[in-house]
């Protein structure tokens, strides 16, 4: 299994960037698909964390709960990705694909977008963009 499904299966959709939500994450990517940017909050060690799960990976307690995220993250690390025979990433080669850090505290697997590679910096302040429900960042002034 891979991501949850059987390695070298096809997503219903034909498309390996679209999520397949589930019971538990309808929340999130219907957020998403809005507009807005959720993340998961513990009541009981008070840590935020990305990607939704049903319990905090950080104190194992099932008191979590959505809530909005700022959008803001700093930019810790990325690669430039030349080729991917995967629809539709062939058509958008090259992208960065990048981990993010958000205000929030967690990190966060995304792409940077509408910004030249060259001009990428450890650091650089992000805000969260959504294509076709998907989070996605670029830069933005402080």
């Amino acid at each position: 299994m891979v991501g949850g499904r059987r390695a070298g299966a096809v997503p219903v959709s034909g498309r390996f960037d679209l999520p397949e939500a589930d019971a538990f994450t309808r929340t999130y990517w219907d957020a998403a698909a809005e507009g807005r940017l959720l993340v998961r909050r513990c009541g009981a060690c008070g840590r935020a964390h990305h990607y939704p799960r049903e319990f905090c990976p950080h104190c194992w307690s099932e008191d979590v709960v959505w809530e909005p995220a700022s959008g803001r993250a700093a930019l810790y690390t990325w690669s430039v990705v030349h080729r991917n025979d995967l629809p539709p990433f062939g058509n958008r080669v090259p992208y960065v694909a990048a981990v993010v850090d958000l205000a929030e505290g967690p990190r966060m697997m995304t792409e940077v977008v509408e910004c030249a590679a060259e001009e990428l910096r450890v650091g650089m302040v992000l805000g969260v963009a959504f294509r076709e429900g998907m989070p996605v960042f670029r830069p933005r002034t402080r």
